[in-house]
Order: structure tokens, then C-alpha cells, then sequence
């Protein structure tokens, strides 16, 4: 599941291209690469609470932005770093759905070094594509 940050596409933000080959991989890659966009050190969060979500879209893309969205969504009204234990994706009648198992804890400042202040997913170059070797993501975070 990896990703990569992108320089060239917007001056005042962060990129990244996330793929894998499943979409499933690429959500968690790019929740991955957000949260390292956020937190130097991920690893440094510890699982001491636990959340549930589910997210329907119509759209992979508009399921992507969904996603990153609310878990950016839980660091700013929440205080709460999150990582994604398990997620399901489903697929029925043109809609996607996932469920995830979120676990973390608050964050603090005296453990997680936090780099850059994510505040949102932007919908500029906002992609998901099924390629022959398996998906491929981009996102541009406003921070």
C-alpha cells in the first residue's frame, strides 16, 4: 500500500498519490500518507479508543474525499488522532459503502510531533482511477 508525495501540483498544499491494488489498499494508503502528512512519527499512536464509521458514495473518488475527510474531521473537533484498524468495502446498486474500525487516542504534544495541520481534502485533481495493476489516487490537502 504505498504512496507518494507529489511537489509540482499545488505550491501551498500537499499531494500525494496513493495506490494499491484494491481500492481498499488505496484508502488506507491515503489515509496513510494524510496521517504522515500530519504526524512525524504514526507509529507514535497509541490505540486507547475506538470508532466506527460507515461512508456511501456513488463515486470512488467522492468515497476517498469522504473518508479523509472525516477522519481529518475527528482530529479538529475531536483532538483525536485516529488509525484504521479494519475496513470492509461493499459495492451494490452503483453505490460504494465502507465500513471501518478506527482506533486512537488524543493527541498530545508531549508524544506526537505533529508536522503540518491538515484542515481539509480539496477537491482540485482529485482522482481514483482502476488501472490494469490495480488503483491509483490523488489528493491534494489543504494544510
Amino acid at each position: 500500500m504505498p504512496y507518494r508525495f507529489i511537489d509540482n501540483i499545488a505550491i501551498a498544499d500537499a499531494a500525494f498519490e496513493a495506490t494499491g491494488s484494491t481500492l481498499e489498499e488505496v484508502l488506507l494508503s491515503a489515509w496513510d500518507a494524510t496521517l504522515k502528512t500530519m504526524v512525524e512519527n504514526p507509529g507514535s499512536i497509541e490505540m486507547k479508543s475506538s470508532r466506527s464509521i460507515s461512508i456511501i458514495q456513488g463515486q470512488p473518488d467522492l468515497l476517498l474525499h469522504d473518508f479523509l475527510q472525516k477522519l481529518i474531521f475527528y482530529k479538529d473537533a475531536e483532538g483525536e488522532i485516529l488509525r484504521v484498524k479494519a475496513l470492509e468495502l461493499m459495492r451494490k446498486n452503483n453505490l460504494y459503502q465502507i465500513r471501518a474500525q478506527l482506533s486512537g487516542e488524543p493527541i498530545d504534544p508531549s508524544r506526537h510531533q505533529m508536522s503540518v495541520d491538515v484542515k481539509a481534502v480539496t477537491f482540485h485533481r482529485l482522482a481514483v482511477v482502476e488501472l490494469e495493476s490495480g488503483w491509483s489516487a490523488t489528493v491534494v490537502l489543504d494544510v
